[in-house]
């Protein structure tokens, strides 16, 4: 199988790649995650007129590139080795995943195109939720409105927020596959309550109450009672490019570990010399490697059958959670103390490691999906 990208994602990822690091360096990152907004305008601003990256795997119809997963892979991993705070996944690949498959929501995703919008996507009713079935949020019919009532937990980019889209119970039972709508919805809305938060890493998130919200019939996106099917498979292309992202965190890991320990000295020589300190990078090396064929492989499943597809999905996502924990305590503690300090960016990357471990479901999730799935082969 053939993993050399094309000359164009090629020139993407270090076009990409120069522009990060001479616009949002680790100590710029670092103080802007300390602000009290946690994100950039200017940047994400950037994105879309600069580089045009918000439209690279949103359709032409609605002003994106047409692009395909190889190219929101390659995005997601140099905006992982930065550690990039700004809502990329949650509002291109996610929302903008999710409108592009209701159709007839151009206008939205041209918003998005532009960088008008932001989006947070509140699917899963609890935190790191998977099933996505299991939705008690509910959307009642009243005349020409929905009304929306419920709760939905750490919602990733909330705070920063013009737009959510909003998972519904429209009919049925908790754990039933029909009946679960998808909705957007204006956070400013009357019944919508946020409550913000710091996450681990430096983002934001949030819990968020729906109490009686009116929205209008028109803020159904897609099939009424079908939404699950569009909402799993943007699960799968979440999770693939979430992976990315993590191969870019770990990448980093990596590579300031190797220039650390062979700069610091010990016994007269740099501790890179001493054979137990070799295994261990030669550990995390290896550990990096089968999670980015794990990457590959869900990547480039994304447009297979639904089954397999899946399958691919949770597969790396339990390579690249282990790998993650591996990765991230091995360089905290070949830098000793320091690893855990504000002083060096490996402590920032770890943070970033150990949300990524969790975030679409944990290891433990996913061998239970896949044990799941597999029963149906």
């Amino acid at each position: 199988m053939n993993f050399d990208l094309t000359a164009e994602q090629g020139q993407l990822r270090e076009t990409l790649r120069a522009f990060l690091a001479a616009r949002n360096d680790i100590a710029v990152r670092n103080a802007v995650s300390h602000s009290e907004l946690g994100w950039r305008d200017d940047l994400w601003t950037a994105f879309a007129e600069e580089l045009g990256i918000l439209g690279a795997p949103l359709p032409e119809s609605a002003g994106g590139l047409g692009g395909g997963s190889i190219d929101v892979m390659t995005i997601m991993e140099e905006l992982g080795a930065n550690l990039t705070n700004e809502p990329y996944l949650e509002t291109v690949v996610i929302a903008g995943g999710l409108l592009a498959r209701a159709g007839n929501r151009d206008v939205d995703i041209a918003r998005i195109v532009s960088g008008r919008a932001r989006f947070a996507v509140a699917w899963a009713d609890t935190a790191n939720g998977i099933r996505l079935s299991d939705v008690t949020t509910s959307a009642t019919a009243s005349g020409d409105r929905w009304i929306l009532d419920g709760s939905k937990s750490v919602v990733m980019a909330a705070p920063w927020a013009t737009d959510l889209i909003v998972a519904a119970r429209t009919s049925g039972r908790v754990g039933d596959r029909g009946g679960i709508s998808a909705f957007l919805v204006d956070p400013h809305t009357p019944g919508v309550t946020l409550r913000p938060y710091y996450t681990l890493d430096g983002r934001r998130a949030a819990d968020i109450h729906f109490e009686s919200v009116l929205i209008e019939r028109t803020a159904l996106i897609g099939d009424l009672d079908g939404g699950l099917a569009d909402m799993e498979v943007i699960l799968d292309h979440a999770i693939a490019a979430s992976g990315a992202e993590a191969i870019g965190v770990m990448s980093r890991l990596l590579k300031d570990t190797i220039d650390y320990v062979q700069q610091r000295r010990q016994f007269g020589q740099a501790i890179s010399q001493f054979q137990v300190v070799q295994h261990r990078i030669v550990d995390m090396h290896m550990k990096l490697e089968l999670a980015k064929s794990a990457v590959y492989r869900a990547t480039l499943s994304l447009d297979a059958d639904p089954n397999d597809r899946a399958i691919a999905a949770s597969s790396a996502k339990v390579a690249i959670a282990r790998a993650l924990v591996f990765i991230g305590q091995n360089a905290v503690q070949l830098h000793g103390g320091m690893g855990m300090s504000d002083e060096l960016a490996i402590g920032h990357y770890f943070k970033r490691a150990i949300m990524l471990a969790c975030e679409f479901g944990d290891a433990d999730q996913h061998l239970s999906r896949l044990a799941e799935l597999s029963a149906y082969n």
